[in-house]
């Protein structure tokens, strides 16, 4: 196994340690304490509200993961001073960081594969709750496999984050690094008003800023497509395909970013 490899699963097992997993747990239970609580206060929108909570559910807790074990990748191998032991070895700090980052990874995606798997199970109990000619109304079947195309983007919207969470850890604190990563998801998720600032200023220079941070922001709009898989609405794969690239050219970028602070980073 390569350097980076080790790195990885060293990364994934400290996680599991960490008990990270236990998110998992809290989601299963919040799906199906919905799931049966729904009938009964709602007319006929259990599917459809289950599906909206699971989906958001899968992208609030790997948000949580993402950033909370992120921003403390680098961090905690400096302050515990393992930092230095690892740096000894015959390993490249590229190649550190690069590790951590698919451990990361790693963890989120068995966490999101695990609870989709829940997802789609709660989703399985209820069709069989509904007669034919209920299950005949709905816009798509309650296990619709479009799901997973917003499920895929959620994915690459949550490495994305982590990327950020480790740039920020190479050179700030955990607190500082948490502040800024959120700050980045929030923003990243208003980015067409960004695009939009010159209608409602009359700056040139704050609408020329505006349309600036438009470019180089990341734009987590764009893989938010959650609404339109609920209802059924047509998500092409050229948009799932260009978008997910758009979050790997992006990845790219910072992890490049991470590995030129890290290594300038004097440890003596």
């Amino acid at each position: 196994m390569s350097v980076i490899g080790h790195v990885a699963v060293s990364v994934f097992k400290e996680s599991v340690r960490d008990k990270v997993l236990y998110n998992l747990v809290a989601f299963a239970s919040l799906l199906i304490a919905v799931s049966y609580l729904l009938g009964q206060l709602t007319a006929g929108q259990d599917v459809k509200i289950v599906k909206d909570l699971g989906l958001a559910a899968i992208a609030t807790f790997g948000l949580l993961i993402a950033v909370f074990i992120g921003i403390g990748l680098v961090w905690k191998e400096v302050e515990r001073r393992s930092i230095y032991g690892l740096l000894a070895k015959p390993i490249r700090r590229s190649e550190f960081i690069v590790g951590k980052y698919a451990g990361l990874v790693l963890t989120l995606l068995v966490n999101v594969v695990v609870m989709t798997v829940v997802f789609y199970g709660v989703l399985a109990y209820l069709n069989t709750q509904f007669s034919e000619e209920a299950r005949s109304a709905w816009p798509a079947p309650a296990t619709d496999p479009g799901m997973l195309r917003a499920i895929a983007l959620i994915f690459v919207e949550l490495a994305l984050v982590t990327a950020i969470a480790l740039f920020f850890s190479t050179f700030s604190s955990p607190f500082l690094s948490a502040a800024l990563t959120f700050g980045l998801w929030v923003i990243g998720h208003f980015n067409t008003d960004l695009r939009n600032f010159e209608a409602v200023v009359e700056s040139r220079p704050a609408a020329y800023l505006a349309r600036g941070l438009y470019y180089v922001l990341p734009n987590f709009a764009a893989f938010d497509v959650k609404t339109q898989v609920v209802y059924a609405l047509p998500v092409p794969t050229a948009y799932i395909v260009v978008t997910a690239l758009y979050g790997c050219v992006y990845i790219a970028l910072l992890l490049t970013s991470a590995v030129v602070v890290f290594s300038r980073r004097d440890f003596k």
